[in-house]
């Protein structure tokens, strides 16, 4: 069997291995590309008052607990604090998904929003499937198949280009 048709051939059984996990990996990697410019995705970031920080973290943890629609009752409840000090702002990102916007000022919030650009990134790395063992076993592969797939093709487009140029050559000797 010819070169090209065994290139044909892998080329065309690759594809449905790797149709599912890359159409999760492109719809959530154009969702990741429009993160900051669509507030659906990760919430705008507001302007606070203060230039330096001056509430602290009891102080903000306090603002976080007296909004019962939140469900914060102490730290285990936020996920990941990202503080901006020269922004006079901080980003708590709590356990059930939501983004609270806080003024580094006076503890106040700023703005509630769910966040789901955090969703989006596991699923398009694959760890929101089974952790680890997804990216390993499943979304690496894919993207050694997708490789191979993009190998593949650009050498069956280049192939005719080629096939014309020998035999223009060979037909000049």
């Amino acid at each position: 069997m010819r070169l090209a048709s065994r290139i044909r051939r892998w080329h065309h059984w690759t594809t449905p291995f790797v149709a599912l996990p890359l159409l999760v990996i492109v719809t959530s990697g154009l969702l990741l590309q429009l993160k900051k410019h669509w507030e659906w995705v990760q919430p705008a970031e507001r302007t606070a008052s203060a230039t330096a920080p001056v509430a602290g973290f009891p102080e903000l943890l306090a603002a976080l607990a007296a909004r019962p629609e939140l469900a914060v009752d102490d730290w285990t409840d936020v996920r990941r604090l990202d503080v901006r000090p020269g922004r006079g702002l901080a980003k708590a990102w709590l356990v059930n998904g939501l983004e609270v916007q806080l003024d580094l000022a006076d503890g106040s919030i700023l703005h509630v929003a769910p966040r789901r650009s955090d969703l989006i990134e596991s699923l398009h790395d694959g760890s929101w499937f089974a952790g680890d063992w997804s990216k390993l076993l499943l979304f690496l592969p894919t993207g050694a198949a997708l490789l191979f797939l993009w190998a593949s093709g650009v050498w069956m487009f280049c192939q005719p280009f080629l096939q014309r140029w020998r035999r223009r050559r060979g037909a000049g000797d």
